[in-house]
């Protein structure tokens, strides 16, 4: 199976919790993560997910300059991506939103509440959610 989400992560450590906890709610096989801008517009380009899982906090880029350039890009910009970061900032949140970001999710510090909110964005984003039709 394809991966039909993109966790866009470039802290090794924090990737590698995610990457556990979507496996440990069977979705291992959907998930791929990537580490920076330019590898995550690679992997979009060779296949839309069906999610895009953001850092806002990218080494050389920020993640927010991939949110801008995924929305203002016909091919890409209904592809679904919610920003999943350790801020809290207000300015942060609005710019996410101003931009396109379909959703924005604290991450959690425990990871048994990481798992769920892992379970919670699957089941939502990949079960329940309608995507258009790809041209």
């Amino acid at each position: 199976m394809k991966p039909q989400i993109l966790l866009v992560d470039d802290n090794p450590r924090e990737a590698e919790l995610a990457m556990l906890a979507f496996r440990e709610q069977g979705y291992g096989d959907a998930i791929r993560a990537v580490r920076g801008v330019a590898e995550a517009l690679q992997a979009v380009a060779a296949a839309l997910p069906k999610l895009v899982l953001l850092d806002l906090k990218l080494a050389g880029a920020s993640g927010l300059e991939l949110l801008a350039r995924l929305k203002s890009d016909a091919r890409t910009q209904a592809v679904p991506v919610v920003v999943m970061t350790t801020s809290r900032e207000p300015r942060d949140i609005a710019e996410s939103y101003r931009l396109g970001a379909n959703g924005y999710v604290v991450k959690p510090v425990d990871f048994e509440r990481f798992r769920d909110v892992a379970r919670r964005l699957c089941d939502y984003w990949l079960g329940l959610n309608e995507l258009p039709l790809a041209d």
